[in-house]
């Protein structure tokens, strides 16, 4: 990805700081935006520029996009890893960090990207946009959904000018921040590496090779699309699930 100029909001943990190491490597020039720099980036990687941003003031968010332009140079890729983390006032805050600063960025994005008609939108979502995940709040459902029926919004938009615009959904993932989790709750590791098809649970890497991918001109020829990244997990049955389940003596039932 030489001499192409990425830009990435979010990215500062997880995929995210996988992929920014990626790019560095092969001398991508990468502007960074997030509330706080990855410990990669304040080890200062080379072609990386981290901005602080607050993806809640738009007006802010759109200046340090026009300053990124100036300092590093027109866009080719346009990469989004953000989601709100507040735990106050998810609604409002998880809508505006995950659907608002999305959709401002991408129009104000666009017309800056450098026309090479190889230029490429990839928005990093989640498999909660289909399916229910208890543990997180309706908001988080609802941006994912919202995120995924944008990108087909823009894929339409933008295809004449040569903007492919495309969406990863990963499920559950086993990342540098969760790790320790799972190595201390292994019975339940292995429980989803028995159920996941592929039999082993995600990892960071396997997101950054399909942003990678669709960044790539390899994906020349594919827009608006979303590409679950789950190890096959979403396409067994719920009543297949339950009886694998129990046949293994892994459901209980108190």
């Amino acid at each position: 990805m030489q001499s192409k100029h990425i830009v990435i909001i979010g990215g500062t943990s997880g995929s995210g700081r996988v992929l920014v190491r990626r790019l560095s490597e092969n001398q991508a020039r990468v502007s960074l935006l997030g509330r706080h720099p990855s410990p990669e980036v304040q080890q200062h990687l080379p072609g990386v520029h981290f901005y602080p941003v607050d993806l809640q003031n738009i007006s802010t968010v759109l200046e340090v996009i026009n300053k990124v332009v100036a300092d590093n140079g027109k866009i080719t890729h346009l990469i989004f890893f953000q989601r709100f983390r507040e735990k106050e006032n998810n609604w409002e805050g998880e809508l505006q960090i995950s659907l608002t600063a999305t959709k401002e960025i991408i129009e104000a994005g666009t017309e800056v990207f450098d026309g090479s008609g190889e230029n490429s939108i990839v928005v990093v979502s989640s498999i909660a946009g289909h399916l229910i995940h208890s543990e997180q709040p309706v908001s988080y459902h609802v941006a994912k959904s919202g995120l995924n029926q944008m990108v087909r919004y823009y894929a339409v938009l933008l295809g004449s000018r040569g903007i492919r615009v495309n969406c990863v959904s990963p499920s559950i993932m086993m990342k540098d921040e969760s790790r320790q989790y799972y190595v201390e709750k292994e019975d339940l590791r292995k429980l989803y590496e028995k159920i996941i098809p592929l039999h082993r649970m995600g990892k960071a890497e396997d997101i950054a090779d399909v942003i990678e991918f669709l960044c790539s001109d390899k994906a020349s020829y594919i827009t608006g699309q979303e590409i679950i990244v789950d190890g096959g997990l979403s396409l067994v049955g719920q009543s297949s699930l339950a009886k694998h389940l129990w046949d293994t003596n892994h459901l209980k039932i108190t």
